[in-house]
C-alpha cells in the first residue's frame, strides 16, 4: 500500500475484498476475435464518401512504408473488446506499424485475454454489488509487474511484454495460454514499441491494495519519452487514431511539440481519426466556439492543427469501429497483394 503523511483522511484500501477473475462473467471470449478470413469472406459495407477516404488512408500507410516512413497508432480500450486486437497484430507481423500507443484500460483488457481467455465485465451490475474492477488476478499481477519493471526502469509496456513473454524476473512461471491473441505480447516479441499512456486512478488496477502510484507514474513517464522520439521520426508518416479522444490525443499533441521544438516536426504527417460521433469539421478549422465540435479534442488537435501546421493531412473516419476498421484492415489486405503481384 502506498504511504501517505498528510493531514487528509485517506481511503483504507486494506479493507478491499477481490474475487477469483475465473469467476466473473466476462462479455467478450477470445472465440469472438475478429479473424482476417472471415473478413474477406464478408467485406464490410460502408457508404462510397467513407470507403474512398479509408482506401485513401491504407494506400497512404503502404506508401509510407514503401518509402521507408513511420506509421503510429493510438488506441483506447474498445478496440480489445470490439475482438480487433487481431488488427493491431496484424499490422505488426507484416512490418505496417513502428509504434502503437495505448492507455491503461487496452492493456488491462489486452492481459485478460492472454491470461483467462475473457474480459469485459458488466459494470451496471458488478457496480451495484462491489465488485466492479476488483478481480484479483488482474489487480495484483499487473500493479505487482509494474513495481518490477520500475525496479528494473523499464517503460509500462515493455514490463507488460516482459511479463506476457515469461521474460520478467519473478514471474517467469505465470502462464498466459492466450499470449498469441495479445498485442502487448506480439509488439514486443516483434521489437514494435509499446507504450502506455496512464492517467492515475482511470483504471481498475488502481483500485487494488496493490496499487503503487509511483511505480505505475515513473513506467508511464518513460513510456512518453519513448513515444516522444517515435513522433519525432513522423517526418511524412501517418498517425491513425482509434477512440482515445482524450488521453492519446493529448499525450500525442506534447510528443509533436516535443519533436518541433528540438528540430524534428513532422512535416508531411497524415492523421486519420477513427470515431464515431457526429462533428462539423468545418467549425473545428474555423475555431467556432459555439460549436461543440471545437471542443472535441481529437477533431481538434489530430484531423485540424497538427496536420495544418505541418503541412501534411487529416482525415475524420466517422463510423462504428466494427465496420471502419475491418474495412480498413480489407484494404490493406487487398491493396498489398496487388502491389505485391
Amino acid at each position: 500500500m502506498m504511504e501517505y503523511s498528510g493531514k487528509y483522511e485517506v481511503f483504507d484500501v486494506s479493507k478491499i475484498k477481490t474475487y477469483p477473475l475465473s469467476t466473473r462473467p466476462s462479455k467478450v471470449k477470445v472465440s469472438d476475435l475478429k479473424e482476417l478470413d472471415e473478413i474477406l469472406k464478408n467485406p464490410p459495407i460502408l457508404d462510397e464518401k467513407t470507403a474512398s477516404s479509408i482506401e485513401e488512408i491504407a494506400e497512404t500507410i503502404l506508401k509510407a512504408k514503401r518509402d521507408n516512413r513511420k506509421v503510429m497508432i493510438i488506441s483506447g480500450a474498445h478496440i480489445i473488446k470490439n475482438g480487433l486486437g487481431t488488427f493491431l497484430i496484424w499490422l505488426i507481423k507484416n512490418n505496417l506499424v513502428d509504434h502503437i500507443a495505448v492507455n491503461g484500460a487496452f492493456t488491462i483488457h489486452d492481459f485478460e485475454l492472454a491470461f483467462a481467455g475473457m474480459t469485459s465485465e458488466s459494470i451496471p451490475n458488478a457496480l451495484s454489488e462491489g465488485k466492479f474492477g476488483f478481480a484479483k488476478e488482474t489487480g495484483e499481477i499487473l500493479n505487482k509487474s509494474i513495481v518490477k519493471g520500475n525496479e528494473l526502469k523499464l517503460g509500462y509496456g515493455e514490463t507488460l511484454g516482459k511479463l506476457l513473454s515469461q521474460k520478467l524476473q519473478g514471474f517467469e512461471g505465470l502462464e498466459f495460454p492466450h499470449k498469441n491473441k495479445s498485442v502487448v505480447y506480439n509488439a514486443y516479441e516483434y521489437g514494435i514499441p509499446l507504450t502506455v499512456h496512464v492517467g492515475i486512478g482511470t483504471d481498475i488496477n488502481h483500485m487494488h491494495p496493490s496499487f503503487d502510484g509511483g511505480a505505475i507514474g515513473a513506467c508511464s513517464a518513460r513510456d512518453f519519452l519513448i513515444m516522444a522520439e517515435s513522433v519525432s521520426e513522423l517526418r511524412d508518416g501517418v498517425c491513425i487514431l482509434i477512440g482515445s479522444a482524450v488521453v492519446g490525443v493529448e499525450v500525442f499533441l506534447k510528443a509533436i511539440s516535443m519533436a518541433a521544438n528540438t528540430g524534428r516536426p513532422p512535416y508531411g504527417l497524415i492523421t486519420a481519426d477513427f470515431d464515431i460521433r457526429d462533428a462539423n469539421i468545418f467549425d473545428a478549422e474555423r475555431g467556432d466556439e459555439s460549436k461543440p465540435t471545437y471542443y472535441f479534442r481529437d477533431i481538434k488537435s489530430i484531423v485540424v492543427r497538427i496536420p495544418q501546421s505541418f503541412k501534411g493531412k487529416g482525415y475524420y473516419i466517422k463510423g462504428d469501429q466494427r465496420i471502419t476498421l475491418p474495412f480498413l484492415w480489407y484494404q490493406l489486405f487487398n491493396l498489398r497483394n496487388e502491389g505485391d503481384r
